[in-house]
C-alpha cells in the first residue's frame, strides 16, 4: 500500500488537504470575534440609552427648576421695592408715627417676609455678601469708593441685592468696592444739565 493512499483515506484530512480541526478552530475564532463585537455593540447601546435617560432627567429637572426664571426676575424687583419702602422710613419717624401708620408698616414688613420666604421655597435666594469678598461671577461693581479701612477690592456697600435661582445667577448684586491703595479716584459724573 502506498502512503499517499493512507493520507487520502484519513478522516482528519478534509477534501483538498485541509485539516478539519483547523477549519473548526477558524470558525470558532470567527464566532468568538462576532460575539465580542455584538457584546460591545450591546454595551454601547445600553450606555447610550443610559446617557439619554440621564440627560432627559437633568433637562426635566432644569426645566422645572428654571422655568420660572422670568417670573422670578419680576418678583425680585417687587422685593426690591418692598426693601426700598421700608428703608425710606427711619426708625425714629416710625416710633413717632401714628398707630395706623405703624400698622401699615407692619403689614408691609410681613408682606416682604412672606415674599422672601416664598422665593426661598422656590429656590430663589439672595446672594450673601456678608464676607465682603468681591466675586465677579456674583457681583457687579458699579463704583470704586474709599475703603474706610477695608482692603482694596472688597465690597463696601450693596446697592442692589442679587439673587440666584438654584445654582444659576438670576441677577448679580450691584456693589461698590473699596479702592486699592494708590488707585486714582473714579471720575465724577456731572449730573447737572
Amino acid at each position: 500500500m502506498n502512503m499517499s493512499d493512507n493520507n487520502d483515506n484519513n478522516p482528519q484530512n478534509g477534501a483538498g488537504g485541509e485539516n478539519p480541526m483547523a477549519a473548526e478552530l477558524a470558525v470558532l475564532d470567527a464566532l468568538r470575534a462576532e460575539n465580542a463585537e455584538l457584546k460591545d455593540r450591546a454595551l454601547r447601546a445600553l450606555a447610550e440609552t443610559e446617557n439619554t435617560r440621564r440627560i432627559a432627567a437633568r433637562e426635566k429637572q432644569d426645566a422645572s427648576q428654571y422655568a420660572v426664571t422670568r417670573f422670578a426676575r419680576d418678583m425680585v424687583a417687587i422685593a426690591d421695592n418692598f426693601a426700598r419702602a421700608l428703608a425710606a422710613l427711619p426708625s425714629e419717624k416710625l416710633q413717632a408715627a401714628d398707630p395706623a401708620v405703624k400698622a401699615v408698616i407692619d403689614g408691609v414688613e410681613a408682606t416682604e417676609r412672606q415674599l422672601m420666604a416664598t422665593l426661598a421655597n422656590h429656590g430663589i435666594k439672595p446672594i450673601d455678601t456678608s464676607d465682603g469678598k468681591f466675586d465677579p461671577n456674583l457681583h457687579q461693581a458699579i463704583a470704586e469708593v474709599p475703603g474706610n479701612g477695608k482692603p482694596g477690592g472688597t465690597i463696601v456697600d450693596v446697592v442692589q441685592t442679587g439673587y440666584v435661582i438654584g445654582d444659576r445667577l438670576l441677577r448679580p448684586s450691584m456693589v461698590t468696592v473699596a479702592r486699592k491703595d494708590g488707585a486714582p479716584e473714579s471720575p465724577k459724573v456731572d449730573t447737572q444739565v
